[in-house]
């Protein structure tokens, strides 16, 4: 499935609204080259700007799921960069130390989750009637049969 760069522009703008973010510049880029996610968000906060990266052929079947996945990623932004600095304040920046490492894989093993979450509700709640992902349990399924 390859992505429009005009359709993904109009759910941007549409969803910026919703999610209040219209004091954000947002900008879209296509990663052309083999990556192994679907999107991100890259954030400068001292502009206001981000830029969202989606993969030309993304693994998630529903567009609009993964721009608001990434745009709540924005949203969540300054308590996403608060808990990150909180555990490197408590465990340090060596990305070596298993007390650190466990402390991120907790954190980002809630934040993940919590966003696809609220994504899907905010998607089911404004009436969207396509497909919503699996999320992580793709993987585990691919995995498992090895399709992979």
């Amino acid at each position: 499935m390859g992505v429009e760069v005009k359709t993904l522009e109009e759910i941007m703008s549409k969803w910026k609204n919703i999610l209040r973010l219209n004091d954000w510049d947002l900008h879209l880029k296509i990663v052309e080259k083999e990556w192994r996610k679907s999107g991100d968000i890259k954030i400068d906060t001292s502009n206001r700007n981000a830029v969202m990266l989606i993969n030309k052929n993304p693994k998630c079947t529903n567009l609009e799921e993964l721009v608001v996945h990434e745009l709540l990623h924005l949203k969540l932004w300054g308590m996403d960069q608060m808990i990150e600095e909180l555990i490197n304040q408590i465990f340090g920046e060596n990305e070596d130390d298993k007390k650190r490492e466990f402390a991120m894989n907790q954190f980002f093993g809630i934040l993940e989750p919590t966003v696809e979450d609220l994504a899907k509700a905010f998607l089911k709640a404004n009436g969207c009637e396509e497909e919503l992902s699996l999320g992580i349990l793709n993987k585990l399924i691919d995995d498992e049969i090895g399709i992979n």
